[in-house]
């Protein structure tokens, strides 16, 4: 099947009991064995099923298994929010002494979590420019367990090379992990770029409507764990938390998401509640109808600020003289996503004049709603970051992100000018 129709039929068909049309909601804690062996199994990974929903749970299965034929991975892992996502992503493969290295043109959050809440816990972050290819090279050391990235960069807009990072990782004998939530599987899917785990914010374009916080990670099943044993003990050695078990032996090609999902997840506890996987399941079902929407409209509104007397610059990677639309045509398809930036004649007074001029479009934080969001990242998303890391995530203080949504373009393009005639 194809994306749109994956995203409606896979992983469910109308079960036994009910035979109910839509994906029922597993409210539930825990779940029955058949007797005190089967309990054993369970607990032993020697056969599948359901154990207690902080670890699975059936309708978030289903949510797995549909971003994961998706993205064209193996197996996936939803969890509480986007943040456990990439957080879990790490901490799977690394412990204390171990590193990654990382673009530096992030979300504020993943921005914040890489700077100093890992390098307190004892993993180490080194932050490169996106286009630094020899930087990357140079940052890797036998410490090192992975480079991260952002398909399209968050608020920067800026697209990355997925092609020539995989590259740098294989050849040094680590996975590339890429933050897909911008684009979504719709427009670019980073395993066909050489990638091997994704991770989304399933709060943002893929739940579509502001209602329901959830994060997934997606594995590739392509990165030969066991050829490189010696940096990835915690897949290939027992693991003495769960009752010896070697992941590389026990699951194979799904060994990494398999620790995820025993380990981060089960001892940390940060579990997708099931109705918001019911939630982001009615999301994902039009997922492509939005998205053509979102980059149409998001197109228009950057061409018609690129021309506007007021505006100073504009970040989108579909217009033709972004420093980003070869990799845009190349990596998403030529669509660049709902998500553009720009800055104000007359700097931050300016604005924020706009943005509190603003009346239909929401001044909110979230992004990849129906709706059209506005915020002033220096002042929210990035708050907690000083100058040096503001320039270094490539986010200036005259910068106003808009996150385009599905309205009437001529609403959105209205909304936008009378605020900018008061700003």
């Amino acid at each position: 099947m194809k994306l749109e129709s994956i995203a409606l039929h896979e992983g469910y068909k109308s079960e036994e009991a009910t035979k109910a049309a839509a994906v029922p909601i597993y409210q539930t804690t825990s779940y029955t064995f058949d007797n005190t062996q089967h309990g054993a199994d369970l607990f032993d990974l020697k056969v599948p099923g359901n154990i207690y929903t902080r670890i699975m749970n059936p309708t978030t299965d289903i949510l797995e298994k549909r971003i994961a034929a998706m993205e064209g991975g193996i197996a996936g892992l939803c969890v509480a929010s986007g943040m456990a996502a990439i957080t879990y992503a790490v901490q799977c493969i690394c412990e204390v002494g171990d590193n990654i290295v990382s673009t530096s043109q992030l979300y504020g959050g993943t921005y914040n979590l890489f700077a100093h809440s890992l390098p307190r816990q004892g993993v180490d972050v080194r932050m490169v420019s996106h286009d630094d290819f020899d930087g990357f090279e140079n940052a890797i050391d036998e410490n090192t367990k992975a480079i991260f990235c952002e398909s399209i960069g968050n608020p920067a807009g800026n697209i990355v090379d997925l092609k020539k990072l995989s590259d740098i990782a294989h050849k040094n004998g680590v996975p590339l992990i890429v933050d897909n939530t911008v684009a979504t599987p719709y427009l670019c899917r980073p395993f066909e770029h050489g990638a091997d785990i994704v991770v989304h914010s399933l709060t943002k374009y893929i739940g579509g409507h502001g209602t329901s916080i959830g994060g997934v990670i997606v594995d590739s099943g392509k990165f030969d764990w066991v050829a490189n044993k010696d940096r990835f003990g915690v897949l290939n050695e027992p693991d003495p938390s769960y009752h010896g078990v070697v992941y590389t032996e026990a699951l194979g090609p799904a060994a990494y998401i398999g620790r995820c999902r025993v380990v981060p997840l089960r001892n940390t506890g940060s579990a997708i509640s099931p109705m918001n996987s019911f939630q982001i399941l009615q999301g994902l079902e039009t997922l492509g109808l939005r998205m053509d929407r979102h980059c149409s409209n998001a197109q228009t509104l950057a061409e018609y600020l690129k021309d506007h007397a007021k505006i100073a610059w504009v970040n989108y990677a579909g217009l033709q003289d972004s420093a980003y639309h070869t990799l845009c045509k190349s990596i998403t398809g030529g669509r660049a996503s709902g998500i553009l930036s720009f800055g104000i004649q007359g700097g931050i007074d300016s604005c924020t004049k706009f943005i509190d001029s603003l009346q239909m479009i929401l001044r909110l934080v979230n992004i990849g709603d129906a709706k059209s969001l506005a915020c002033h990242p220096a002042s929210t998303t990035h708050r907690q970051l000083n100058e040096k890391e503001l320039e270094s995530a490539g986010v200036t203080a005259d910068l106003v992100r808009i996150s385009v949504g599905i309205e009437h373009i001529d609403d959105i393009i209205n909304d936008v000018q009378q605020a900018l005639d008061k700003s």
